[in-house]
């Protein structure tokens, strides 16, 4: 209980130091945001050849976990070689190219009684980032959270630990160099989930924790914190394959989504196919087999593809983070939009079709935080969507639902103009 109470004191430290950092950071200008994060970026691009200290860190992280035995695709996802490095950069570079969120006036309005009635947009506040694996995350988030006037607290998981310190010494002192506070951006030391259960119960001191990582640390954080958390628990994407689709492109993107990078949460999980295509189709997606993949399929699945393993009730609704695939024949769209109310997790669902109104249809019906027409899963992303990065993709409607770039992470607060008037 003693070395708790301690951790919880060092939490509380860095949360006011978090908080008095985020004054200063509300009021910054874009100006020198901007710098901060151009240095973040050109520190980068100097450390992204081999042998550089965050190189060196990198390795030993990597290199622990596989003698941890850690799962391939946690690896994978730990990996900073010199061209994640440079792409982590050009993210941290787009983002300081786009418009600064804070200040934006929103949809002012004259009352009859000659009031201007509108909104602004504000940071807001402290962000806890509380996540697992992947250390690009810590430049993202801090990257997001500079240029959207938030300080942020970082804490990494153990198996990045080596890389997470190398990114938040590198990022603090681009932050002072700009002239900012570097408490702007601080290490949370990894731990055991008892100090995460401390750091999600500041209340008053953190605004907004936001978790990354397997369904039960979010699960975990969800259940004790005290104070808001956006919530994505986990990524079973589905891509149905419709009546009349082009099958040709239909395989391209059941390729790409499920094996370009299987561990991400983005990934394909489940294929649904129309009945009327699975003849022509489902042979064409076992030849994947040579790249890797893993189908499970239902009865009739099995039946035109024998090499299919069968599918268990659980691996609908599965996210295996591997080249493993559940399939199911469907006899129309109600019945692969009913799978995907019943398996699906909010996150992305796709289709490929060539018609337009089941295009339409599809978009409207299906609950998840993205929709996409006849192209990959893997573009639920914030850089692909156009954010620049992301800080997390939420599967909850409060306040955000899908990647979460500049804007969401600002709140809006009501100004009001008036010449002496009185109610």
């Amino acid at each position: 209980m003693e070395s708790t109470a301690i951790q919880t004191e060092e939490l509380i430290e860095l949360a006011k130091r978090a908080r008095k950092a985020a004054r200063t950071l509300s009021t910054a200008s874009r100006e020198v945001k901007d710098r901060a994060l151009v240095a973040i970026a050109e520190a980068l691009r100097a450390q992204a050849a081999e042998g550089s200290p965050l190189r060196i860190a990198n390795a030993e992280d990597i290199e622990t976990a596989r003698v941890a035995g850690l799962a391939a695709a946690l690896v994978d996802r730990l990996i900073l070689d010199e061209q994640r490095i440079l792409d982590i950069a050009a993210a941290v570079t787009q983002i300081a190219s786009f418009e600064d969120p804070v200040g934006e006036v929103l949809g002012m309005k004259q009352r009859p009684n000659g009031l201007s009635v509108g909104q602004v947009r504000i940071p807001l506040g402290v962000i806890a980032m509380i996540y697992e694996a992947r250390p690009n995350v810590t430049v993202d988030a801090a990257a997001l959270c500079l240029k959207s006037g938030n300080a942020v607290l970082l804490r990494g998981g153990k198996e990045a630990s080596r890389s997470n310190a190398a990114l938040g010494e590198l990022v603090r002192n681009a932050v002072a160099s700009a002239g900012l506070p570097a408490d702007a951006v601080q290490i949370v030391p990894s731990g055991d989930r008892e100090g995460i259960r401390e750091l999600v119960r500041l209340t008053g001191m953190i605004d907004l924790v936001i978790p990354r990582g397997g369904e039960g640390l979010i699960r975990f954080v969800t259940e004790h914190a005290r104070v808001p958390v956006i919530q994505h628990y986990k990524g079973v994407c589905h891509l149905y394959v419709d009546e009349g689709a082009d099958l040709n492109m239909a395989l391209r993107l059941v390729e790409n989504g499920k094996l370009s990078r299987p561990g991400v949460c983005n990934a394909l999980e489940g294929l649904l196919v129309h009945e009327s295509v699975a003849l022509a189709f489902l042979p064409r997606v076992g030849k994947l087999a040579a790249q890797g993949l893993e189908i499970r399929g239902d009865q009739a699945t099995r039946a035109v593809l024998p090499s299919a393993k069968p599918a268990s009730p659980e691996d609908y609704g599965q996210e295996f983070l591997a080249p493993i695939l559940a399939v199911r024949i469907v006899g129309s769209l109600d019945e692969a939009l009913d799978h995907i109310a019943q398996y699906g997790s909010n996150h992305t669902e796709a289709i490929c079709t060539r018609s337009y109104e089941r295009a339409q249809r599809f978009s409207r019906a299906v609950d998840a935080s993205c929709v996409i027409v006849n192209a990959s899963t893997r573009f639920n992303d914030g850089g692909e969507l156009g954010l620049g990065a992301e800080i997390g993709i939420s599967t909850t409607k409060l306040h955000a639902y899908g990647p979460m770039g500049l804007e969401s992470l600002t709140a809006k607060k009501w100004i009001v103009f008036g010449e002496g008037q009185i109610r």
